[in-house]
């Protein structure tokens, strides 16, 4: 298990390279398919799909999500604010229209649930793609894997040696609050490396590390939450080792917007 859950992050750090670097459509494409991946995701796990388990046909909510998720990139696409907001009221609209014409067949929480994937996986996820496109973006969006899966990596440890508190005993009860601080302050000293690294602004980048350090914890026990609460281990196996798009990417879902308003308000 270990060499699997290994060689497949190797994998995956390798292709996140590749993406980040080339950027342009190429990563907008990525970016937008990881993003649908994530909402399938969340939708079985939240019975947005007809039954339980998610294993029957596509419902029309489902559909119309993913709709509303694909009108969302094709505004990102565009570059225009007014219309990333026209797209999710438009996604709201359709799913409430869904809801009413189908009804009594579907349920208001599949509803919410629908709407919340929209926002919760591809409005979240499309920062990647917006913080490469900044000026500068090439340095910046490398901020968001650094303190997210910096501050799991320094959490970890920290945990291992010295975690005697438990943070969270019901949702995760391996995580310490001496792990906790040690993803910190680990994700901002990555920060302020690689600030010297890249001639960047050292302070600016420890405190935008940190602060994404936090949030991704909060992204981490979010998804832990949800997947407790609708029963299942992992949300997907699309990622041998890992799980699937939101097991791997639920810290990076936070820590994405988070990066991405920093940088802009620090610009």
């Amino acid at each position: 298990m270990f060499r699997t859950r290994l060689l497949s992050g190797i994998v995956l750090v390798l292709a996140v390279f590749f993406l980040i670097s080339r950027g342009g459509i190429i990563l907008y494409v990525a970016v937008a398919a990881v993003s649908l991946i994530g909402m399938r995701e969340l939708y079985q796990a939240m019975g947005v799909r007809p039954g339980a388990s998610g294993k029957e046909n596509k419902s029309l909510l489902e559909l119309a999500g993913y709709g509303g998720a694909l009108l969302y990139y094709a505004a990102v696409w565009f570059g225009v604010r007014e219309y990333g907001m026209f797209a999710l009221v438009a996604a709201l609209a359709v799913l409430m229209s869904v809801y009413v014409f189908t009804y009594p067949k579907g349920q208001a929480n599949q509803v919410m649930a629908a709407f919340f994937g929209v926002v919760y996986v591809a409005v979240m996820l499309s920062c990647i793609y917006l913080t490469r496109q900044m000026e500068g973006g090439f340095y910046h969006v490398w901020l968001i894997f650094l303190c997210s899966w910096g501050c799991d990596t320094c959490a970890y440890c920290v945990g291992v040696l010295f975690g005697r508190h438990k943070m969270a005993p019901v949702l995760s009860p391996k995580k310490s609050i001496e792990g906790a601080a040690g993803g910190v302050a680990g994700a901002a000293l990555l920060g302020i490396l690689y600030a010297y690294l890249t001639k960047g602004d050292m302070a600016g980048y420890g405190v935008i590390c940190a602060a994404g350090a936090l949030l991704s914890m909060v992204g981490d026990l979010a998804a832990s939450a949800i997947k407790r609460q609708t029963g299942i281990k992992d949300y997907g196996k699309l990622i041998p080792g890992h799980g699937g798009i939101l097991d791997r990417f639920d810290s990076v879902i936070f820590t994405a917007p988070v990066i991405y308003f920093l940088v802009t308000l620090m610009a």
